[in-house]
């Protein structure tokens, strides 16, 4: 299961039934849990912790120390959860003390090759991140977001659950739940009506999803006006409710 050539340090905790393969690297301060796969030529490093059955292809680089000039060293985390697949050249880095102290990715994520997910950043379940998508530091990224190939989103910077962004989208403000954006400097090009179909929403909560939209995107009212206007007009349900609450605590503004 480990190949002759991995470079394992002793104090590294691997569970039973990892496979390591060819002139793979892992770090003293690494746990990884059963099941797991770890690919030729990649390193694992730094406090990392990898849960159940993923998949770490060839040449993935997890747990490498930030790309932030401020990182001195401290002993700050990568946390990874069950069932994710983390294709060729991905690099997964973990967080600072002058940020949350951890990176955190949770389970059944798809990172394509040369993704890369920054310090101190929350990406959910379900989420796909295609061909050389970036998170910069501090990004939240919410279960079932979809980030096409070559698209970039900005430090401190929130994606909402399920919103879908364009290839090459240049991601600089909060992209609200269940909505598409696109563009340089992106903006909203509708709702992921598609998306939300397959994740089985009915028609109903659909429809009511549209109304939201359409009164905080489109009527022109103040967002507090807006917000206010919603939760009087559309029923409430948790997936509205969460709509709502995800807007009211934007602090990098709204995509428009």
């Amino acid at each position: 299961m480990i190949h002759p050539t991995a470079i394992i340090h002793p104090a590294a905790q691997l569970a039973d039934g990892v496979e390591v393969g060819p002139y793979a690297v892992i770090g003293e301060h690494v746990r990884i849990g059963r099941g797991t796969t770890i690919g030729a030529h990649s390193v694992i490093d730094g406090w990392t912790e990898i849960g159940e059955e993923n998949q770490i292809f060839h040449f993935a680089s997890v747990g490498g120390i930030p790309q932030d000039l401020k990182y001195k060293g401290e002993a700050t985390w990568l946390r990874i959860g069950r069932r994710n697949i983390i294709r060729e050249f991905t690099t997964l880095q973990p967080g600072t003390v002058t940020g949350i102290g951890e990176t955190v990715i949770g389970d059944g994520n798809l990172f394509m090759a040369y993704c890369h997910v920054a310090h101190d950043c929350v990406v959910g379940n379900r989420v796909i991140m295609a061909n050389g998508s970036t998170l910069a530091g501090h990004v939240v990224v919410e279960d079932f977001a979809l980030l096409g190939g070559l698209s970039a989103i900005h430090q401190f910077t929130r994606i909402g659950e399920s919103a879908m962004l364009s290839g090459g989208a240049m991601v600089g403000q909060d992209v609200l739940p269940y909505t598409v954006a696109a563009g340089n400097r992106a903006a909203l090009a509708g709702l992921n009506v598609i998306g939300l179909k397959r994740r089985g929403f009915s028609p109903a909560l659909v429809a009511d999803i549209k109304k939201a939209y359409k009164i905080l995107i489109r009527s022109g009212l103040r967002l507090e006006t807006a917000l206010a206007r919603i939760q009087d007009e559309v029923p409430a349900s948790p997936e509205l409710n969460h709509f709502v609450e995800f807007a009211r605590k934007s602090e990098r503004g709204l995509c428009r």
